[in-house]
């Protein structure tokens, strides 16, 4: 018997493959055939029309994706010092983007990631992750609900944010503001040398020790190397910090040689944390398969946006690592990073510095308990004021250029 026959069932197209239709016997049971797919459920047609960027003031870029629903979607795809760079690159996206529904983010995510050849890297990530950003916002938006709750809903309610604190003073002002951590920078006189000396280890350490006096033995304290200071000061300066306990150490060098970070991280009792310059899952594998850090800052807007977020989060919680998202940009970087806070097990502390005044029609606003409210609006939960906006727009904002003081090599900033 032709299996092919026209008429034939697929059931029966198999059953007379096998030979045992006639007599009935070795019959298949009636699971094992693959049934008719169910056509897709039919939500209407939504397709992007335009990606819009502008650059605001003081260094940002915020990304506008617009669709023929009227729906519209933000995103933060800053690359500091590099505004005009990611507003070409987003540009160059777009003709991509066009037309097609906002909602395959995943789908988008991996055509813009892959088919650009070159894969990762800090332009192509950041415009991706600002791009991410607007899709899922949009995505929430259509379906009424916050992003989170299209994650598998809220793990909390709130999220502990950190200010800034140079010295004393700063650190008695943000902690009468309410903030329960606080991140400072290493004091110095000076850029830092490969190798320094007793007096310089002295002042960043003293000053610690004064921010640790004004703040208390409740406020957590971080402090941020910033990759600035080379892996034989830090060791050294590590050690003499080690009895204020800060909350961590941030990027105690420089990220490329990831094993530099492994021999500085097995040296000391105190966390490490880094990821602000880290792009994609596939970054941050090899730190945490090594134990470079015990806590990881993916930045949302350079990473690979929620999308990659959460891969990296889930990843970090196989190695008990809780993420603690790098963000000194703007608010709708903040919104973002509150959504994925809201939606994974293994948040620690969400980096801040604008709750979103001037920007926002309804600014974040820091709880008595050093936290803010997870915002419960569709999509990131935030919309831009406009009129604010108006005086903001454009900026010119380069990376600082910083030299050794005594032979004007070029140093970190």
């Amino acid at each position: 018997m032709n299996a092919t026959k026209k008429g034939m069932s697929r059931r029966e197209a198999i059953q007379s493959v096998l030979g045992v239709a006639a007599m009935g016997t070795m019959l298949l049971p009636k699971t094992s055939y693959a049934s008719t797919p169910a056509p897709f459920r039919e939500y209407g047609s939504v397709k992007i029309t335009k990606l819009e960027t502008f650059l605001v003031k003081p260094r940002w870029i915020f990304l506008k994706i617009h669709t023929d629903a009227g729906v519209t979607g933000l995103g933060e795809p800053l690359l500091e010092g590099r505004a005009l760079t990611i507003k070409t690159a987003i540009q160059e996206v777009e003709p991509y983007l066009i037309g097609k529904d906002p909602r395959q983010v995943v789908h988008h995510w991996q055509a813009i990631y892959r088919h650009a050849f070159y894969r990762g890297g800090p332009i192509l990530t950041s415009a991706l992750s600002g791009i991410d950003q607007a899709l899922w916002d949009i995505k929430g938006k259509l379906l009424n609900v916050p992003i989170y709750e299209l994650f598998g809903g809220q793990t909390r309610d709130r999220v502990r944010v950190y200010g800034r604190a140079a010295n004393a003073e700063d650190m008695k002002k943000r902690k009468a503001e309410g903030f329960t951590v606080i991140k400072t920078g290493v004091a110095k006189k000076n850029p830092a040398n490969i190798v320094e000396n007793p007096a310089f280890i002295k002042f960043a350490a003293d000053n610690f020790a004064s921010l640790r006096e004004a703040g208390g033995p409740e406020m957590d304290i971080a402090i941020d190397f910033h990759g600035a200071i080379s892996q034989q000061t830090s060791k050294v300066l590590i050690k003499e910090l080690e009895q204020y306990q800060p909350m961590f150490i941030e990027e105690p060098c420089q990220a490329q040689n990831v094993d530099t970070m492994v021999e500085i991280a097995r040296g000391t009792h105190l966390p490490i944390a880094t990821g602000e310059r880290i792009f994609t899952k596939w970054g941050f594998r090899e730190i945490l398969e090594k134990g470079a850090a015990s806590i990881v800052q993916p930045d949302l807007c350079h990473a690979g946006g929620i999308t990659e977020g959460r891969i990296i989060a889930g990843m970090a919680e196989a190695y008990y690592v809780p993420i603690a998202p790098h963000n000194p940009m703007g608010p709708i970087s903040l919104a973002t990073g509150l959504q994925l806070a809201a939606s994974v097990p293994n948040f620690l502390v969400q980096e801040q510095v604008t709750l979103g005044e001037g920007y926002l029609k309804n600014p974040f606003k820091l709880q008595k308990d050093g936290t803010v409210m997870v915002p419960t609006g569709p999509g990131l939960g935030i919309e831009l004021d406009e009129d604010q906006l108006k005086d903001k727009i454009g900026h010119d904002w380069k990376n600082p250029e910083t030299y050794n003081a005594l032979d004007g090599s070029v140093v970190d900033w």
